[in-house]
């Protein structure tokens, strides 16, 4: 059975950065694609960034372009998301998302894109 755990996420200034990961086991790890999602209180689950299963591909959504950076490392099962200049709306729980590579890699999915969930990990950007 698939797992993803989060980890990294809390209190930040605007302006600052964190780091967040996710580390996946009970496959293997370059049969999934990766995306990080987010959802605000009151807010629908919205895609953040995801990236293909070597690595090659990411993309990113219009809010977070040229301030986040997804990125994974095959060799530790780990995904990560690199958010710098936060700001205060980018607060949220972030949840990392496996997706099978055996279908089409979207840019910018849907969570129902994604099979796999982890619990989520709580950003909060202060102004």
């Amino acid at each position: 059975q698939v797992q993803l755990v989060e980890s990294g996420g809390g209190l930040a200034q605007a302006g600052g950065s964190l780091r967040v990961s996710c580390v996946v086991s009970g496959g293997t790890f370059t049969n999934y694609y990766m995306a990080w999602f987010r959802q605000a209180p009151g807010k629908e689950r919205e895609v953040v960034a995801a990236i293909n299963w070597s690595g090659g591909r990411s993309d990113y959504a219009d809010s977070v372009k040229g301030r986040f950076t997804i990125s994974r490392d095959n060799a530790k099962n780990t995904a990560h998301l690199q958010m710098d200049s936060l700001k205060p709306e980018d607060s949220a729980v972030y949840f990392c998302a496996a997706r099978e590579r055996l279908y089409s890699f979207e840019s910018l999915p849907r969570p129902v894109d994604y099979d796999y969930w982890g619990q989520g990990t709580q950003v909060t950007v202060s102004s």
